[in-house]
């Protein structure tokens, strides 16, 4: 009974705490949030000046005394202090209006992290104000938001591509029943379009302009047409601001080994899956989600790679938060075991 008085008075909130952005869902509304986990501090004093969206304008442009951080990486918190603080903002701005007691909340986590680790986000979460923290697995929230029936007997894949982690997952019955999670995703192909800009034209970039070719022209099959684009940045050598054109062909080769690494993980998680399951992935095939689903003719490459029919979600940004809010309706009972 006091559970349902405070619920009354309190939003349940899930948190898509991702490396590179974070989606919050609020029961009865749905995403509400979709911020970059970006924050940005004073240097000498640690005092936070801006979260979010606002704070990754500042990323690579910030003055001597400011520094725009991402607290997350590779899936997990790096910057304990700094999380807390951003969980806080975006807990305190979800809810803005008819809140009264601290949430429930529900939040996202690698498969493959530590029980150390998900301390620290459960830590995290309680000090920025939750009432009540749960946690469920990425892959297992990304099948919930998707909509695959976890609950029937024949196995479901999904592969799920975000900033700082690739998480499988087979899940049949409920339960996970093999699944692998790297660290290899978004931010590693950032950072290898970074080096070779470096390596083949002796062009310095930021990381927002790495994102931005990834996005415009990245790809990991061969297209129809290709695609070319602009890209500004600081001759390593001379020192001055330079302009090149690159094709998505050249991004592509670039790109090949770190999508290779995501392929060979999606390979061996369907080498460790029982034939029984096997076999039900022959028809389903699985989904792909998150922001590397975006990635052009990753499904289909990964069709080739593997052999089975790969489908890309309808909405790969919004799985995990969706999967967090249908989430909510289950017993905390339930949760506790997920």
């Amino acid at each position: 009974m006091a559970t349902n008085f405070l619920s009354y008075f309190t939003n349940n909130i899930g948190i898509d705490l991702g490396t590179a952005n974070t989606l919050v869902f609020v029961k009865g509304k749905g995403i509400v949030l979709r911020e970059p986990s970006v924050v940005a501090i004073d240097t000498a004093t640690r005092k936070v000046l801006a979260v979010g969206t606002e704070a990754k304008r500042m990323l690579g442009r910030t003055p001597g005394n400011i520094t725009a951080i991402r607290p997350m990486k590779d899936g997990v918190i790096a910057d304990f202090d700094v999380t807390q603080a951003m969980l806080s903002y975006f807990i305190r701005k979800a809810s803005s209006g008819g809140l009264r007691v601290s949430p429930r909340v529900i939040i996202a986590i690698p498969s493959g992290i530590t029980e150390v680790e998900k301390r620290a986000v459960k830590d995290s979460a309680t000090r920025a104000g939750a009432r009540d923290v749960i946690t469920i697995p990425e892959p297992m929230a990304a099948a919930i938001g998707v909509g695959l029936p976890i609950d029937e007997e024949p196995a479901n894949m999904i592969v799920d591509i975000g900033g700082g982690t690739t998480e499988i997952a087979v899940i049949a019955l409920g339960g996970i029943v093999c699944s692998k999670s790297i660290r290899v995703a978004g931010d590693e192909l950032d950072t290898t379009i970074v080096n070779y800009m470096k390596r083949a034209y002796n062009l310095l970039i930021g990381e927002r302009t790495a994102e931005e070719i990834k996005m415009r022209i990245g790809s990991a099959h061969p297209l129809e047409e290709e695609l070319t684009m602009e890209v500004k940045g600081r001759d390593s050598v001379a020192g001055l601001p330079k302009t090149i054109h690159i094709t998505s062909q050249e991004i592509r080769e670039a790109l090949a080994d770190t999508i290779s690494a995501i392929v060979d993980a999606v390979r061996i998680t369907l080498e460790r899956c029982p034939p029984e399951h096997s076999a039900d992935l022959v028809d389903r095939g699985f989904v792909l989600a998150g922001g590397g689903a975006l990635i052009r003719g990753l499904d289909r490459l990964l069709s080739e790679k593997t052999g089975l029919p790969v489908i890309v979600a309808e909405e790969p940004l919004d799985a995990v938060a969706n999967g967090t809010g249908a989430t909510l309706e289950l017993n905390h009972d339930v949760l506790q075991n997920v």
